[in-house]
């Protein structure tokens, strides 16, 4: 089939665009507004950008009202979010925090979550988490779309300080995927997680390609000789 988006249309009863980029990470970002209310939602619009130093994204439309969403704004007046790995054993809570609350309801409170305090930012973290990034505000980009809520604001944070749960770090020293099950979204209703992994190495002698496909700054100076 083919169709051009917004142009032709696809035919199908449901649109496939957002099942076409599958699976994708999810953002479950908390953030604090200066009165101190506290705000979790997930976005299934969300990656890292780099490594060297540590920046990431998340994306967010709307409301259904077209208003901004709650989390950007925050992120904006504050200058700090935090980042919550979603996990299979966290879905049922994930799905509460998606659901458009009145404007400040505390999300933790509704999905009965319990609050950790971050070290180097005010918004507070997921417990049961098994990683969080704690992020500085870099800025925004904003994305004109249809209304009501077809409209982007794509936040970048610089990751400060980073949480890891001891009982994901494997004998070998590294996470250990499959016992935290990250959660994915894919389209339409769906989600998954990740129950199966396999390796695959570049050929060749290229350490340095290969330390930033590890995603490790020292290893990469060290192939460049600095």
């Amino acid at each position: 089939m083919y169709y051009e988006p917004g142009v032709t249309p696809h035919g199908l009863p449901y649109d496939p665009f957002k099942s076409c980029v599958i699976p994708r990470p999810i953002g479950w970002i908390s953030t604090v507004n200066r009165e101190g209310r506290h705000n979790l939602a997930p976005y299934s619009q969300f990656q890292n950008i780099t490594f060297n130093p540590p920046i990431v994204m998340f994306s967010a439309n709307q409301t259904t009202q077209g208003i901004r969403k709650d989390s950007v704004r925050n992120a904006e007046e504050t200058g700090e979010f935090v980042w919550n790995m979603a996990t299979y054993d966290l879905r049922h809570a994930v799905n509460l925090t998606a659901e458009e609350l009145p404007h400040g309801v505390d999300e933790f409170e509704h999905a009965k979550l319990q609050k950790l305090p971050s070290r180097k930012v005010k918004p507070m973290r997921v417990a049961g988490s098994p990683i969080q990034f704690e992020c500085v505000y870099l800025n925004t980009l904003r994305f004109p779309g249809e209304p009501p809520f077809g409209t982007a604001d794509v936040v970048f944070g610089r990751v400060v300080a980073i949480h890891i749960d001891d009982e994901m770090i494997d004998g070998k020293g590294m996470l250990d995927v499959l016992k935290m099950k990250p959660l994915a979204r894919m389209g339409y209703y769906d989600y998954t997680y990740v129950d199966n992994k396999f390796e695959m190495i570049i050929g060749g002698d290229n350490k340095a390609l290969l330390a930033g496909l590890e995603g490790s700054p020292d290893k990469a100076k060290k192939a460049f000789g600095s």
